[in-house]
């Protein structure tokens, strides 16, 4: 049985999450891709995981305003301790089903081409490459996708 418990964020759950956000990216820097209004205007769709008080995980979405029948997961973060432990998993199920219940029939995310691992974790989580008119490695890349040189590959997944 899992040591964590999960539930919608709160406003105040911002300060703990950006203070460690890029020392679990391994220094790299990341905070400004999560401004606290997340935490303040999509609460129905994120969710931390709390350990002994402690926020050990995380996943910020939304619900699509061009498409309500599509969300999207902006931020997940996994404490490195707890990485490998279905953390992860548990907090993507728990999206998925806020998503489904606010009448969602599929879930989109990007990631870096160069961030292989999560690649790899949500080809197992049942997303999909979307494709393009780019390889890299034998991945579909969106050249500019996040501005001039930030490259992304883009991934869905239909809901049950």
């Amino acid at each position: 049985m899992p040591a964590w418990t999960i539930r919608h964020v709160l406003p105040d759950d911002y300060r703990q999450v950006i203070n460690v956000l890029d020392d679990w990216w391994g220094g790299r820097h990341m905070r400004d891709m999560l401004p606290k209004l997340f935490f303040v205007h999509f609460r129905p769709t994120s969710f931390v995981a709390e350990q002994d008080g402690q926020v050990v995980g995380f996943v910020i979405g939304f619900v699509s305003q061009t498409d309500p029948e599509e969300a999207y997961i902006h931020f997940v973060g996994v404490h490195p301790g707890q990485r490998g432990a279905g953390l992860g998993q548990a907090l993507y199920r728990t999206f998925f089903q806020a998503a489904a219940a606010h009448g969602c029939r599929r879930v989109r995310c990007v990631t870096s081409p160069v961030n292989r691992g999560s690649i790899a974790f949500h080809r197992r989580m049942g997303f999909t490459l979307e494709a393009s008119g780019r390889l890299v490695d034998g991945v579909p890349v969106f050249p500019d996708y996040d501005g001039l040189g930030e490259d992304r590959v883009l991934m869905v997944r239909e809901l049950d």
